[in-house]
């Protein structure tokens, strides 16, 4: 199974964006296609705090434009929005300490072990921090 990275997101919702097009056919992929795949909460909310944001983007995203966005993402038949379950806290640990991660590679540090807490093995993004997150592979937008 794969996750969809905030990166990925935030290019397929801002038209401006250099890979916006590969993005959105890449969803779109996703979405049509009977392979079930993630959306890790994290992205999700990531991706609300920076499109959102005046700061990132001039104009900024509204808030019921940028959560249409991600409400029709989600709708997907073959999407799974995952969130922590009982095991997320000691894999978050673990998943840390084996990356070494801190600071800001905490927040991909919580995204990698959600997703070994759910069985994904593969993120897509064009973040290279994921590389750290062993086994977790990582697939970029061409």
């Amino acid at each position: 199974m794969i996750a969809v990275d905030t990166n990925i997101l935030i290019y397929a919702h801002r038209g401006e964006t250099e890979l916006h097009e590969a993005a959105v056919s890449r969803l779109v992929a996703l979405a049509e296609g009977a392979e079930k795949w993630a959306l890790p909460v994290f992205c999700v909310t990531e991706f609300l705090r920076v499109v959102t944001h005046p700061r990132v983007f001039n104009p900024a995203s509204g808030v019921d434009r940028a959560t249409r966005f991600i409400e029709s993402i989600a709708a997907a038949p073959s999407c799974d929005v995952v969130r922590p379950g009982p095991e997320f806290l000691e894999i978050l640990v673990d998943t840390a300490r084996r990356a070494k991660s801190r600071g800001n590679l905490m927040f991909d540090a919580q995204i990698a072990a959600l997703c070994r807490e759910h069985g994904i093995d593969t993120v897509l993004t064009n973040d290279r921090d994921f590389e750290r997150f062993e086994p977790l592979r990582v697939r970029r937008l061409e």
